[in-house]
């Protein structure tokens, strides 16, 4: 059976999300921060430096010392919504920033000297 005329442009304006390998590892460093955030980590008198989307993620969920507030859970989100390409990494770098500022946990947004 033909394709229609209407199917047949939908296939010549449908591009896969990734075509290759390199396409894949694009992805998945385009939730770097650019400048990391350095958070106090659960060990007493120590800190953590955070340089993705995923290790803010891991952190919101792993270590985080607070209750799980709005700010929490945007943070959550806009990490997820970055580790999924639909979103930039400064976005979730800020809701995160946000939320470690409520709970104290924040110390530095600056880059390590």
């Amino acid at each position: 059976m033909p394709a229609k005329t209407g199917d047949a442009s939908r296939q010549a304006h449908f591009r896969p999300r990734f075509t290759d390998a390199d396409g894949v590892r694009a992805a998945m460093e385009n939730n770097r921060f650019e400048t990391p955030v350095t958070v106090k980590s659960v060990t007493a008198g120590s800190t953590q430096l955070l340089r993705t989307a995923r290790e803010a993620s891991e952190y919101l969920l792993n270590s985080w010392p607070g209750k799980r507030s709005p700010k929490h859970r945007a943070a959550l989100q806009a990490c997820h919504d970055a580790l999924a390409g639909d979103k930039p990494a400064m976005n979730a770098r800020r809701a995160f920033i946000a939320a470690a500022r409520e709970v104290d946990v924040f110390v530095s947004d600056k880059a390590p000297a």
